[in-house]
Parts: C-alpha cells; structure tokens; sequence
C-alpha cells in the first residue's frame, strides 16, 4: 500500500533514476516509455526536468546517463558525516566566545548548500536553514567557497548565473565579485555586509582538505549593531575555526 501523502511524478522520477543507472547509455525517450509504461508527454517533461536539474545527462545518440549532480551528491554524502560531527563539537565551544550564529556550507554549482548551524542567543532569524541553498555571489560562504577558482574557472562555473540583487549591496557581475574574491584568497576570510539580506553582516572562513582544495566553508552571521563590536573577534575566531575543522578534512 502506498503512503498517504504519495507523490506520483516524483515516484517515476525515481524509476526513471533508478534504471538509468543500471543501464546508462542504453534507453532513449521511446524505450524508456515502453519500458515503464509512462505515457511520452509525460515522460518528456520528467526527462526535461531532471536533464535540467543534471540528474540525467542526455548522450549524442539521444540516451541517457545519469549525469553530475550524482557525483557531486554522492561526495557530500560520503564527507557529511565526518564534517558534521567535528561541526557540531567544535561550533558549541566557538559560540560561546563570540555568542552568534555559525553556518557551515559546500558549493553546489553556483549555489551554497547550508549544511549545518550553531546558534549563539541571538532571536534573529536567519534566512538560511540547513538544507537550503542560496547563491553563491550574494553570501559571506559562498564568495570564501568561490574564492578556490582563477577567474576563467569562475566564469564556467557562473556562465548561466543571473546576479540577481537581493539588496542594494549585491554584488551585481563577475568583475565586480572577482575583485572580492582577490581579497579573499589574500586575506583568508571574506565578509559580507548586507549582500545577502538587509541588515545581516557575516564573516566567512574557507576549510582545506588533505591537497590543500577548499571542501566547505564556516561564517558567522549577525546583526549591525553586533557586527560593530564583534567584527574583528568573529573574524579570528572563525578562521580558527576552519582551521581546526580542516584538520578534520585532513584525516
């Protein structure tokens, strides 16, 4: 018997995966129809869909594989534990000398995948949640996480990026967030004062693995009249902090 609240697009995106991967290259549009009795309008938008979102990659010959969301899903899942766990102790300790809210992060894409948050007793409500994604260009960890490419790399990686502004601080194209980027790969942290939301300052610190890659990233995010007297401190505890989680990454 199926759940009560069963979804059913999603339940043949998942047939749909799932054969795929058993049997990359082989089926087209036509077989996959045939093969899982779902009609061809429907299951042209299914493929559309998940081409799109790189669940599945569409060959030359009009198969399909399962494309590169996969292989950058299947790295977080296998790290997540590690790094989360280290997270989570070491966070507690660096929230009670700073008494704000830490994030940790990845980089999806041109997106910053929220991983995990230590709350300091601030009732601020942050507009990330773990789980959630946000772009790139317009936070404190995504411009640290951005700041492991040269500039080439980092206009492959934005090529379909739309620098929409979230607020007037924004950063509004790819020159103006390289110029960013050089500070952070000389400084060793970014900020960000009110790029992502209005009156929301952060300070973010890259985390290494064992080839000296940037793998994730931590910030610290408060409000104005905190980032006027905490600045400097959460700025040297943070990159601490992504220094002792970048042991972690090292093991």
């Amino acid at each position: 018997m199926k759940p009560k609240y069963w979804v059913p697009a999603i339940s043949r995106a998942n047939e749909i995966i799932h054969l795929v991967a058993r049997y990359p290259g082989k089926f087209r549009l036509i077989d996959l129809s045939q093969e899982l009795e779902i009609s061809k309008s429907s299951i042209y938008s299914l493929l559309n869909t998940l081409e799109h979102l790189s669940w599945l990659r569409k060959t030359e010959k009009e198969t399909y594989t399962l494309g590169p969301f996969f292989g950058t899903i299947g790295t977080l899942y296998l790290h997540q534990f590690d790094i989360l766990d280290a997270f989570l102790a070491e966070a507690k300790r660096v929230v009670t000398i700073v008494d704000e809210h830490i994030q940790l992060g990845r980089l999806i894409g041109d997106e910053v995948y929220y991983m995990a948050r230590e709350e300091g007793s601030s009732p601020v409500r942050l507009v990330t949640d773990p789980g959630n994604r946000f772009p790139a260009y317009a936070s404190g960890l995504g411009k640290v996480l951005l700041s492991q490419y040269d500039y080439d790399q980092l206009k492959e990686v934005l090529t379909e990026t739309t620098f929409e502004k979230k607020t007037p601080s924004t950063i509004s194209n790819i020159d103006e967030l390289w110029e960013e980027l050089k500070k952070a790969k000389q400084q060793g942290y970014i900020t960000d004062e009110e790029e992502g939301a209005k009156g929301f300052y952060c300070v973010a610190a890259p985390i290494y693995d064992s080839r000296n890659e940037i793998t994730a990233a931590v910030s610290f995010t408060m409000l104005a009249s905190s980032w006027k007297e905490k600045k400097g401190l959460a700025t040297q505890e943070i990159q601490k902090l992504a220094k002792v989680l970048s042991l972690y990454e090292n093991t």
